[in-house]
């Protein structure tokens, strides 16, 4: 059982995942955080205008971010 710091912190998260127990939303975020987080945190960027630019980042590994305007984002580990 979470104590209720836990509801705070995940309860944002559990209403936009649509989850009906903040357990689950617990899970999920560990598991992002135990995944993708890399302690130096060191990033290589790039930035696609068109869909060709953006599947030879995917294909070399970059990762897709978000779009910002008309450009795509995307990072890579270093």
């Amino acid at each position: 059982m979470l104590d209720t710091s836990a509801l705070r912190r995940f309860g944002g998260h559990k209403q936009i995942l649509g989850h009906k127990k903040v357990d689950t939303t617990t899970l999920y975020v560990q598991l992002e955080e135990a995944l993708f987080s890399k302690p130096s945190g060191e990033l290589h960027s790039a930035v696609a205008k068109t869909v060709e630019e953006a599947r030879r980042l995917i294909e070399v590994g970059f990762e897709y971010v978000c779009t910002f305007g008309d450009a795509m984002l995307f990072r890579k580990r270093k």
